[in-house]
């Protein structure tokens, strides 16, 4: 049973090879991908269920003893994380169909998708930290591929950013893990978090935390680490950037939140103040880059900064109501960004624009685009009962519980800045007068683009009413996230 886990990373994996063999074959890369993507989701829910039901699932390779072997761990955290990843891809792949291109269809778009999403997943399920750097580039060569696909000038300009970024990224990765490995002596995830309670976490621990933060930081674009973001992400097509929007940030995230309640766990005063710093000023890039620019795209992917520092706040409180109101935000936040991208992409596609000053009137002719989208735009900002609601409420209840007044503030004020970035789109774009011609071929795969996104919105919607039977599920995060030795335990059998 326990070998079931590692199915989200195969699946996709070998769909990827499966593709490779018929490149121009449209058709043929459409359903196989989409067969894929379902059963994949369809074994990620069952390992939910099976994960909260008899607990946290393990599997080390070859047989070794722990902590010898390479594990890969199946907990809630990770598995939420991987069901919603696939849930993201499986509609991206959908939207994709009239959005990304045939020529790029066949010049490997679909294997790329899947090979990213094969890095994601085994970046979540990992419990080696040394393999999570492999996933790391696992993904990031996927997203170096899809980041260029066309061929576009814009797109070679921002790509070789975005690759140097991440070499650096890359390089301090490995001389941190190095760092670590040199004190503790073993790359088990488990094993690291058990060797640093015994040390009692000694100052080069402490500096080695930092380390981690700054690398993970540039992967999820946390101040003042964001900068190489929104050029870079606005480059690829609509589809890629909700890709990219959605999962690539979360990883650097969800890596700095294992990392900060695994390992580094006894000297919060300062480790999880530096965190709880960072991600305000985080908060604040976010909201004037969000307010600063009339492009749509641009718009969206700044409040991607705003969602990390508002999902970090939550983890540097370290209390139960903080990290499960981090895990509830991650996921909506996930898939919220997926829903605000394509419907933009949308509106770009019917008014030839990415420029709100060029926009107007689309609801005179896409009544329904404009109403999805205020929905979904309410949803990012947390109007209740939508998706973005539950979690911002129990992460400044965390921020309230351990005595953060004045930063719990800061993250309700943000979240009416969130909500006048997106509302400016609605505005300008929805309303007034039609200062740009519809094109008329637009029409023909409008709705083929709608209903994915209409559908997606739905599930947000659905994720917020029914957060009450979710509830029990991010408890189960939070309680591995609270408490180390529940991972540890599980994982060294002790």
């Amino acid at each position: 049973m326990t070998n079931f886990l590692l199915t989200p990373i195969i699946l996709p994996f070998f769909t990827a090879i499966l593709l490779m063999f018929a490149p121009k074959k449209v058709y043929y890369q459409r359903v196989v991908t989409l067969v894929s993507l379902i059963l994949t989701t369809a074994c990620a829910v069952y390992l939910i269920q099976t994960i909260h039901t008899e607990g946290i699932q393990v599997v080390t390779f070859g047989n070794w003893p722990e902590p010898f072997g390479i594990t890969m761990v199946a907990d809630m955290v990770a598995m939420l994380l991987v069901t919603t990843s696939v849930i993201v891809a499986l509609f991206t792949v959908w939207y994709s169909f009239k959005s990304i291109g045939i020529e790029r269809e066949k010049f490997f778009y679909y294997p790329g998708v899947l090979l990213m999403l094969t890095g994601v997943n085994g970046a979540f399920l990992t419990g080696d930290i040394f393999n999570l750097f492999v996933f790391f580039e696992v993904l990031l060569m996927a997203s170096y591929l899809l980041s260029v696909l066309g061929g576009e000038k814009g797109q070679l300009r921002e790509s070789i950013k975005y690759i140097l970024v991440n070499v650096i990224s890359s390089a301090l990765f490995v001389i941190t893990v190095a760092f670590l490995y040199s004190v503790v002596g073993t790359l088990n995830m488990a094993d690291i978090s058990v060797k640093i309670a015994e040390l009692n976490q000694p100052g080069i621990i402490t500096t080695i935390s930092v380390l981690f933060l700054i690398v993970f930081g540039l992967k999820a674009a946390i101040f003042p680490l964001f900068f190489w973001l929104p050029s870079a992400y606005a480059a690829p097509p609509v589809p890629v950037l909700a890709l990219f929007g959605a999962l690539l940030t979360k990883v650097g995230v969800y890596a700095i939140t294992r990392t900060y309640t695994l390992f580094f766990v006894h000297d919060t005063g300062f480790t999880h103040t530096l965190l709880l710093v960072l991600s305000c000023l985080t908060i604040l890039a976010g909201c004037i880059g969000a307010l600063s620019t009339f492009n749509v795209k641009n718009i969206i992917i700044y409040n991607i900064v705003i969602a990390v520092g508002v999902i970090l706040y939550g983890v540097a409180q370290m209390n139960e109501d903080g990290l499960m109101g981090a895990m509830f935000y991650i996921v909506h936040d996930m898939f919220i960004k997926a829903a605000l991208f394509f419907l933009v992409g949308i509106m770009i596609v019917v008014t030839g624009t990415a420029n709100l000053k060029k926009m107007g009137g689309i609801m005179r002719t896409y009544p329904t685009l404009a109403w999805t989208y205020l929905i979904a735009a309410f949803g990012l900002a947390g109007i209740p009962p939508l998706s973005g609601f539950i979690g911002k409420m129990l992460i400044v209840e965390g921020g309230l519980a351990a005595g953060n007044l004045w930063s719990s503030l800061w993250i309700l004020l943000s979240s009416l800045i969130v909500l006048l970035s997106v509302i400016r789109i609605f505005i300008y774009g929805f309303w007034g007068e039609a200062k740009t011609l519809v094109p008329k071929e637009s029409r023909t795969h409008y709705k083929q683009l709608l209903i994915p996104s209409m559908l997606l919105v739905l599930l947000t919607v659905a994720y917020g009413v029914g957060a009450e039977w979710i509830t029990p599920y991010m408890q189960d995060a939070a309680e591995v996230l609270l408490h180390p030795s529940v991972y540890t335990d599980a994982v060294l059998k002790e």
